[in-house]
């Protein structure tokens, strides 16, 4: 029995971890960032790669905020997917956690062809924070996972090109202000998932532009790739050329391969067992890179391995493809233009030899046939969507309505703007900010150049120069920030978000002692004006506390730090990451006993961040033993 190929909603059951609320703290740093190079090793690269890996490097994560408030205590918990299945493919896709793939199954066979976690666990390894592993995730924005990995796209039906429906996915991309859609379908009587992804430039200026699908397959697979020469990353900030090794997963530590694929041989990447089963990716052309990814044997990976699902259930690796040769790139989207590219995703059985297998690949989904299939799909690509099956955010909209955008294929409806976009709205249409009519935490600031101008001709409220000094900020220009923020202070009914804001200025700068004075008459104005201890006040005081914290110890202000921590509510000290901070500050007032105590009770900092040896570095002070295997997250050599 033939069955026609299906788009249908369902749920997926897991055992899950919240996410929790977002940091309300503006992000004026970057995150550590365990994925660059250093920039006297550029000269040692191609020209073209180390030009594109010194091309638009993020000033920071705004206007993105950060996504820090999971933890790792897991229930069941229903999540929505949507399903296309046709008598071969079975995709199941998370629209409300960035569209991930998380299951892709051969019918059969009944193999799955990706590993498919079984939980859901967020972790500190998108940009901006929290991510969770498995499947097929859609990474836009720059280096790094996506800070839409935990977000919802808009989902819709739309035509095929075949004469069926395909999913197509689409957001605003809020790094660097880009529309993109993903369409997903599949043809009748396929064995390969196709997806058209398109991302547009709609502005008057060039953007630096990224993208790299990564696939998780299960780690013991063979993974194959039609180069002999790789660019290897190994988390110690240096990328060298070295031969293609025979097991790449064989290493003791994490590492990066980035196959450097010549410029005339088809596109793809596979991963098989060791029967010559698994998955295989192809594209056309204009996805130029592919990667492997392995954690490696050390207890680092392994570690990372059973942090990231449930131990005893089998590890991942990552193969990945990508707009450039590296992910540690960008390129540049030239104003008002658009890229765009095919891939294809399905079984392969074959020898784990190269050539065989790329004769095998051309055999079942030939090279013309991808091409032909892009051919096909483009026509399709600013179909107008038919029925909703998800809602994305109401950032895309607030740009449409802005700039009076026309986007084609990806509509952002004004039903989709929600409180979060009000205020701007409100300067848009107005040209002020309004008064928020309740005392909370300050809402999301926006930085684009054409928002900061608004910031500088509205009324100059408290409220407009705290956003108008993140704006500056993010722009570079920081004396005018400080002096924004300075401004607002003098008639701010609220101090604490601009006196943290003035104190990461500080910190900037080398000021310790006025950055923890400024950090510890923020602490004291939280604390006067929160209201209660529900979500957005007590996730307002876990950010600022842990910042304060972290800086009065750093001026020798152990007192005041303590101070801090007893002001905490009770369910934040007993997070793993105020665990942490409690050792620190434990060390700080000489009592390096009680600071073992905290590690001997066990602790888990569901927020540890990718490459961190924070963990490492205070039990070296608290103790002469190894680094127990729970908390040795280590990815690379010890130097």
């Amino acid at each position: 029995m033939v069955i026609v190929t299906t788009i249908r909603r369902d749920v997926l059951t897991l055992p899950a971890a919240p996410l929790g609320p977002d940091n309300p703290l503006p992000p004026l740093r970057l995150l550590h960032e365990a994925h660059r190079i250093d920039v006297r090793d550029r000269d040692d690269l191609p020209r073209d790669m180390a030009r594109q890996a010194g091309y638009g490097p993020l000033p920071s994560l705004l206007p993105v905020r950060v996504r820090d408030g999971y933890g790792r205590e897991r229930a069941p918990r229903d999540l929505d997917t949507i399903v296309i299945e046709n008598d071969r493919l079975r995709a199941t896709v998370l629209p409300g956690l960035g569209g991930r793939v998380a299951s892709l199954l051969h019918k059969p066979t009944g193999r799955e062809l990706l590993y498919r976690n079984p939980v859901f666990q967020p972790a500190n390894f998108a940009l901006n924070g929290a991510w969770f592993s498995g499947g097929i995730e859609w990474n836009i924005g720059a280096t790094g996972h996506t800070t839409l990995s935990c977000a919802p796209l808009h989902a819709a039906r739309v035509p095929a090109p075949d004469g069926g429906e395909m999913l197509r996915l689409w957001e605003w991309e809020r790094l660097r202000d880009l529309p993109f859609q993903i369409d997903l379908w599949l043809p009748e009587d396929s064995d390969f998932l196709y997806v058209g992804v398109r991302i547009r430039n709609p502005h008057e200026r060039p953007v630096p532009g990224y993208w790299w699908s990564n696939i998780a397959v299960p780690e013991e697979r063979r993974v194959l790739a039609p180069a002999e020469e790789a660019w290897h990353f190994g988390y110690e900030r240096q990328l060298r050329r070295v031969p293609v090794p025979p097991d790449p997963a064989g290493g003791p530590h994490a590492a990066d391969y980035f196959y450097d694929l010549p410029d005339t041989r088809r596109r793809w990447i596979a991963a098989l067992d060791a029967h010559g089963h698994g998955l295989v990716q192809t594209s056309t052309d204009a996805l130029r890179g592919r990667k492997l990814f392995v954690w490696g044997t050390g207890t680092g990976g392994r570690r990372w391995q059973e942090w990231l699902t449930e131990p005893g259930t089998g590890g991942y690796c990552e193969i990945q493809a990508g707009l450039a040769r590296t992910q540690l790139e960008h390129v540049r989207l030239d104003p008002e233009s658009e890229v765009s590219w095919l891939e294809a995703y399905g079984p392969l059985e074959t020898a784990p030899v190269t050539e065989e297998a790329e004769a095998r690949l051309e055999a079942v989904l030939p090279r013309a046939a991808v091409d032909e299939a892009y051919a096909a799909w483009k026509p399709y690509a600013d179909s107008e969507p038919g029925e909703v099956l998800a809602a994305g955010s109401g950032w895309g909209a607030l740009e449409v309505l802005r700039a009076d955008l026309k986007l084609p294929g990806t509509p952002f409806e004004e039903s989709t703007l929600g409180e979060a976009q009000a205020p701007w709205l409100e300067l848009l249409r107005a040209g002020a900010l309004p008064e928020p009519r309740r005392v909370r935490p300050p809402g999301e600031t926006l930085v684009a150049p054409h928002w900061r101008d608004m910031l500088e001709t509205a009324p100059a409220t408290p409220l407009a120069e705290y956003h108008l000094g993140v704006a500056q900020w993010h722009a570079g220009d920081r004396a005018q920030a400080v002096r924004s923020w300075e401004r607002a202070l003098e008639l701010a009914p609220s101090v604490w978000p601009l006196l943290r804001c003035l104190a990461v200025a500080d910190q900037e700068t080398g000021n310790r002692e006025r950055a923890a004075d400024r950090y510890a008459e923020a602490f004291d104005d939280l604390c006067h004006e929160r209201r209660d201890d529900g979500e957005a006040w007590t996730a307002a005081t876990a950010a600022l506390g842990r910042e304060a914290i972290e800086a009065l110890l750093a001026a020798g202000r152990t007192e005041a730090a303590r101070a801090v921590w007893e002001r905490l509510y009770p369910a934040v000290r007993v997070r793993g990451r105020f665990r942490l901070i409690e050792a620190g500050l434990l060390l700080a007032e000489g009592r390096p006993e009680a600071a073992r105590a905290v590690f001997d009770d066990g602790f888990e900092v569901a927020d540890l961040r990718e490459g961190a040896e924070a963990i490492g570095r205070m039990w070296s002070r608290v103790s002469d033993e190894p680094l127990p295997a729970r908390h040795d997250f280590r990815m690379r050599p010890e130097t």
